[in-house]
């Protein structure tokens, strides 16, 4: 590998920042360049809330979210001192649901501990909870300046590129990280443009820097990028073969019944720890390696019914597996303990979008296989 000439850094840095001025993604919680020449100033709450829910997630996605959350919640006080089943409820169809008992969790601890103000430096904000070292460094650098290294997945692509790193993900993170840095804030002194820089350098791996078909022809970094020279950007950054995810098996319950006239049904809140933790459930058997025969599986059931097997499974992938769920369905009149949801009023509880999957195969009649 060669690195690009010391003398590029300088102008790698200037003409990746001309490109955001000139043409930066205007996103809901950015302040771009002509904002703050208007006086717009960042805002550390709405910064946070946006850097947590990207985590994994496209902006298209998130977008919506963080308008919910900021008209719901309109400060880091307001979050906190939310129930936090209230907080998971409006977080639903977002996933990685971590992050949200997390978001409460740093909320409180802000608000509390704090006098509801984030901590300025990289290293305090990597003390509270769910903010690791990318998200630490793009609050810091975004909302106060500082001399920060951002680097996400864009970024990684991006450098790999710009350098020809041989050295295949994950284990080349670090290296990485360390030519990123290189670049990132070569005078360590917190600046506005230190902010501008990172979110540039994500938007040069998200427009631009794409994983196929990149646009090398519009890349301010063309000059100096090597695998562009090589004619193999497409070839970067190099991965390790991932294996293909396995597959589980289970089942989840769907009890309805009938309260003055509206449908009701039957969940459950799943523990905090692990898998969709504190979120609220359908009643389910163990997910497992092992595709159980019906018998096995309805041992498991809440309650004794006259279960109905769904002819339509639930299929959902998870990041390390994908789950293959069988519905079962019953009704009941008897006063069975337990959550009981209003069909018209599932918005206000937590449910994943795995479970809204099996809401509504349990909903459908008259499709059941007897047994």
């Amino acid at each position: 590998m060669t690195k690009p000439q010391s003398k590029h850094v300088l102008k790698l840095r200037k003409t990746l920042l001309a490109h955001y001025d000139a043409r930066g993604r205007a996103l809901s919680w950015r302040i771009r360049p002509k904002d703050r020449a208007d006086g717009a100033v960042a805002d550390p709450y709405k910064i946070w809330l946006s850097e947590i829910m990207c985590q994994q997630t496209t902006v298209t996605a998130v977008t919506p979210y963080w308008h919910k959350f900021l008209a719901k919640w309109p400060s880091v006080n307001d979050l906190a001192n939310a129930p936090r089943d209230e907080v998971l409820a409006a977080w639903a169809g977002l996933g990685y649901y971590a992050r949200a008992r997390n978001l409460h969790k740093c909320a409180g601890v802000v608000a509390n501990e704090l006098g509801g103000e984030f901590p300025n430096s990289e290293q305090q904000l990597l003390t509270l909870p769910g903010i690791g070292p990318y998200s630490a460094a793009a609050i810091a650098s975004i909302c106060f300046g500082a001399p920060t290294n951002v680097v996400d997945g864009n970024v990684e692509r991006v450098i790999s590129r710009l350098y020809m790193v041989e050295n295949p993900l994950p284990k080349g993170r670090a290296e990485l990280r360390e030519h990123a840095g290189e670049i990132a804030s070569p005078n360590r002194r917190r600046s506005h443009r230190n902010g501008d820089y990172g979110q540039a350098l994500m938007d040069l791996g998200s427009q631009i820097c794409k994983p196929k078909n990149p646009k090398c022809e519009e890349c301010p970094w063309s000059f100096a990028c090597l695998a562009t020279k090589a004619g193999v950007p497409e070839n970067y950054p190099k991965k390790i073969k991932k294996q293909k995810p396995p597959n589980r098996y289970g089942a989840v319950f769907y009890l309805e019944r009938e309260r003055e006239g509206t449908r009701e049904i039957l969940l459950q809140q799943r523990p905090d720890k692990g898998l969709l933790g504190g979120m609220m459930q359908l009643p389910t058997t163990d997910w497992t390696d092992t595709q159980h025969p019906l018998d096995h599986l309805l041992t498991q059931a809440p309650y004794p019914h006259n279960w109905q097997l769904c002819d339509k499974p639930v299929k959902h992938v998870f990041t390390h597996f994908t789950l293959h769920l069988k519905v079962f369905t019953a009704q009941t009149r008897g006063d069975v303990e337990g959550v009981w949801a209003r069909l018209d009023e599932l918005d206000n509880y937590a449910l994943p979008s795995l479970m809204r999957k099996a809401i509504k195969v349990g909903e459908i009649k008259g499709n059941f296989v007897m047994f």
